[in-house]
């Protein structure tokens, strides 16, 4: 069976060159780099996991925790969390909260009992003292927990300012917002208040409808929709921002349902652009794109280097991703 130095050895350089190379550590040039991948490949050799993870005193697993992982977003965010935490040599578990915080608690003590290396919370319904309490790495996707415990989001604000402004400049004069719940203090719900903001900056009329907890369904966004926003209502905007992409494509059967024109009548913007969104063409529906890609990067870079930081030095930063306005057929 070859070993590290057979590897060392077939690549011409140090064993500790090679174990940088293996654990992610320290500078290592592309050449390098390149040059103990293909040896490894060239003699076969297969670190053992389990001698590192008892060396190194990890598990290389993480955990994320979502809302609901059948939501076409939180499916994208696990399939580029997972293909990056591949590349660093973790594993992942999943965790499907379903908004219940009684769920969410057991799942991070489950997580605990099974020794993950960290864990990357996407669903947020514990109380903010609760995550206090963990004492593992720790980040979160899209709300400020504590000075400890890295965010990583869009720039929701700026997500909600660019679809606001993009009605008013189409010629919208009487605008809806239909958000998430609006009880949790998570970044999402800036959409919201730059939404206000810029109706208030260009003098349009608004109002805004609150989204309800727990379902992330089709079903259940329809449902709602067609019970807060009764078919008189719906005639009186030209232009409706929603929370979600989902929300939007209910939005636009209901609409035409009541023999609204889309775009002609009523304008309708989403938010995510996830991999529903791009695979439905009729309508294609003019969203605001959060990338999942680099989110899911950038979620498992933080929460790896926090892993791996050395005891002096675990401080990691707070990080916001742009955004980006994609015009489609229902704007």
């Amino acid at each position: 069976m070859a070993s590290i130095k057979d590897v060392a050895k077939e690549a011409g350089v140090s064993v500790a060159t090679v174990s940088r190379v293996m654990n992610n550590r320290g500078y290592i040039s592309k050449e390098t780099r390149r040059k103990v991948e293909k040896a490894m490949e060239a003699i076969d050799y297969h670190p053992n996991q389990i001698a590192r993870a008892l060396q190194r005193s990890q598990s290389y697993f993480i955990g994320i925790i979502v809302p609901d992982s059948n939501h076409p977003f939180f499916s994208d965010l696990i399939k580029y969390v997972e293909m990056r935490a591949n590349e660093k040599n973790y594993k992942l578990l999943i965790c499907n909260s379903l908004e219940d915080p009684e769920k969410e608690a057991n799942y991070i003590s489950m997580l605990r009992q099974n020794q993950v290396d960290g864990i990357i919370m996407c669903s947020h319904t514990m109380n903010i003292e609760s995550y206090k309490k963990v004492t593992f790495p720790i980040v979160s996707f899209d709300r400020f927990i504590s000075p400890n415990i890295p965010c990583v989001g869009s720039d929701n604000f700026r997500g909600g300012e660019l679809a606001t402004e993009h009605l008013i400049q189409s010629g919208c004069k009487r605008l809806l917002h239909i958000s998430g719940p609006l009880d949790l203090d998570i970044l999402s719900n800036r959409r919201r208040d730059a939404f206000v903001i810029t109706c208030m900056k260009y003098g349009v009329a608004y109002d805004i409808i609150e989204g309800a907890h727990n379902k992330l369904t089709f079903d259940y966004f329809w449902s709602f929709i067609t019970e807060k926003l009764s078919p008189e209502e719906l005639h009186k905007y030209d232009g409706i921002f929603c929370s979600n992409d989902i929300v939007a494509y209910a939005l636009y059967i209901y609409a035409q349902q009541q023999g609204l024109q889309v775009p002609e009548q009523l304008k309708i913007i989403g938010y995510d652009n996830h991999s529903f969104t791009r695979m439905l063409q009729n309508p294609k529906l003019t969203t605001i794109m959060q990338p999942s890609d680099r989110i899911g990067s950038m979620l498992t870079n933080t929460l790896i280097q926090m892993i791996e930081a050395e005891e002096d030095d675990p401080h990691v930063n707070n990080t916001t991703v742009d955004v980006t306005l994609i015009k489609g057929d229902t704007t």
